[in-house]
């Protein structure tokens, strides 16, 4: 099974890489299967899988992905993770 971790583009590095904001934690990331990369992406939320953008997501849809990512790592810390 493989998971993609959804994030915020902050900005782009160059034509092929952006900053992406993980709930604070920045990291570059590949922007080759996206297609086209322009200044349209800053603000938009992509999923990404082991250092690529393998698709844009509504805002909606990561804001509550990374919320849930966020309760399964407090149950983590208190013991009852998965």
């Amino acid at each position: 099974m493989c998971i993609a971790i959804p994030g915020k583009v902050t900005s782009l590095l160059d034509e092929y890489t952006a900053l992406v904001d993980f709930g604070g934690v920045n990291k570059k990331v590949k922007l080759d299967l996206l297609g086209s990369c322009d200044d349209s992406l800053l603000g938009q939320y992509v999923l990404v899988h082991v250092g690529y953008a393998i698709s844009l997501i509504s805002e909606e849809e990561g804001k509550e992905t990374m919320k849930l990512i966020e309760q399964l790592m407090e149950g983590e810390e208190d013991g009852y993770g998965v």
